[in-house]
């Protein structure tokens, strides 16, 4: 697949950029499962110097003089234009950031990590405040060195998903808003459940973890190449993709379907790393392509799938053997729990027809903060009265509003989009497909993988995303496929 000697010259720099790379993430997954607290003292400065490194590395002058002569090379490989690509997109981020801002923020977002933590505990926003008030004034920084040409936020949307523009996601939104609304209207006269009792029951963490392992036994994990942990906030990540993928699940003892659907989601995230084609294996395209469609193989694990009546007719003799709690409740008192609508406080805990509502807040909030139109001390006030006018609930205090999320600590601004996109493209997947409910039904989960492993996760980041999408499915972001298919589960 690599053709080019130049390429090559290219991937033998680039195995230390990849090297460091593996570190910083080995020392984040340990930073939110294991590490001691205090250890943040030493660990943020060791990612900070690393950073450095691995820009130091980027910007050698003959690694740069490859990757335009590479650029210039005709006959390229799809492979190899794609490793092209995504240096020349890294590049433009070192090149254009001056290190000192790239130390600081790794720096900041190191420590912040641990004072959101805390200030989450205690529910004062005004103790992680002068942390996000960095994270911002450094996010408009990057924005203007990375340059834009309708909106700074664009630049931060890039970041995480190449190609997407504010346009699009108010194009977006402009469909599921009223969509979603009119979906709550007429869920509202026909009663469907807002609430379940099992959403009361206490668990034991043993017989839940069980049950969890049994059930991504079901769906056929790797043991050798994959792992599951706890942390405060789940999460997944691709130390060495496709050979070492971990993902952490959090388990609160009350109301198991959290940790069930979680540990869904992530595994859908890790199967997508599982799944890359070993050839591209680090290289530069060695890995998901964007946070969006990397978010729609996580919601098409978690909802599409996870929470369908074929599959948890599936689940349920594995769920009954470890939670004998269970016995009270037929098979579709338990589809009903795992499918109650209902406008919540907690993104996470959002079911699938009031969660892009959520995200919908974070994006106006988000540009609003990197404009400065808002400033970072009027934020939870302004959370709590968007959350009321969204979803017609309002936060009693700042751990259930606007510290709910880690990602704000990380300096993931311009992330938030990328979940509702992943909704629209899991749906676009779902019927471009046709009979994927038909599978679940035959429990033949590995036809239901490798339909995903074709269109998708082969790929790596081989092709931009929206490439990808019309590569495989004939077009992109259309969010009509969502609300079509939210209308007809729900009604």
């Amino acid at each position: 697949m690599i053709r080019s000697d130049t390429v090559k010259q290219i991937l033998e720099h680039y195995r230390v950029i990849w090297a460091l790379s593996h570190a910083q993430g080995l020392m984040g997954w340990d930073s939110e499962t294991y590490m001691p607290e205090e250890g943040i003292k030493g660990r943020a400065v060791a990612r900070a110097e690393i950073a450095q490194l691995i820009q130091k590395f980027m910007l050698d002058e003959k690694f740069v003089k490859l990757v335009e002569k590479a650029e210039e090379e005709k006959d390229l490989t799809d492979v190899e234009r794609g490793i092209i690509r995504v240096l020349k997109r890294d590049l433009k981020f070192y090149q254009r950031v001056p290190p000192e801002v790239v130390k600081e923020f790794v720096k900041v977002t190191s420590e912040a990590f641990i004072v959101w933590k805390n200030a989450k505990e205690k529910a004062k926003f005004e103790i992680f405040a002068p942390y996000l008030e960095k994270i911002v004034d450094l996010s408009r920084v990057i924005a203007d060195k990375l340059g834009y040409e309708q909106h700074p936020y664009d630049a931060l949307l890039d970041l995480y998903e190449e190609g997407l523009t504010s346009r699009d996601v108010e194009s977006i939104f402009s469909t599921l808003e009223p969509g979603i609304k009119t979906l709550l209207y007429k869920l509202e006269s026909r009663g469907w459940p807002k609430k379940h009792p099992l959403e009361e029951v206490p668990y034991e963490r043993q017989a839940v973890e069980a049950a969890v392992i049994d059930v991504l036994n079901l769906l056929g994990y790797p043991r050798g190449r994959f792992r599951v942990d706890v942390s405060p906030h789940p999460f997944t990540i691709g130390i060495t993709s496709p050979y070492d993928v971990r993902i952490t699940v959090r388990y609160r003892g009350v109301d198991f379907k959290e940790p069930l659907f979680s540990a869904l989601h992530e595994y859908g995230h890790a199967l997508y790393e599982l799944n890359i084609d070993e050839s591209i294996a680090m290289t530069p395209v060695g890995t998901g392509v964007s946070l969006g469609v990397h978010e729609s193989q996580s919601r098409f694990i978690e909802n599409i799938v996870g929470r369908s009546r074929e599959f948890v007719y599936k689940i349920s003799p594995i769920l009954r053997k470890h939670l004998a709690f269970l016995s009270k409740y037929s098979d579709e008192d338990l589809f009903y729990y795992f499918n109650v609508v209902r406008p919540s406080l907690i993104r996470t805990e959002a079911d699938e027809v009031t969660y892009n509502l959520h995200i919908l807040l974070r994006y106006k909030l988000e540009r609003l903060m990197i404009t400065g139109e808002v400033k970072i001390s009027q934020l939870p006030e302004l959370w709590n009265s968007e959350m009321e006018r969204l979803l017609g609930v309002r936060p009693k205090n700042d751990a259930e509003g606007i510290l709910q999320d880690v990602h704000w600590s990380h300096g993931s601004i311009g992330y938030f989009p990328t979940y509702t996109l992943g909704n629209v493209i899991a749906a676009m997947i779902y019927y471009k497909h046709g009979n994927i409910r038909g599978l679940i039904s035959e429990g033949d989960f590995a036809a239901v993988k490798e339909y995903l492993r074709e269109k998708i996760h082969r790929w790596g980041s081989i092709y931009p995303p929206k490439e990808l999408l019309m590569k495989n499915f004939g077009e992109v972001y259309n969010a009509s496929y969502l609300v079509k298919y939210l209308e007809e589960k729900y009604v």
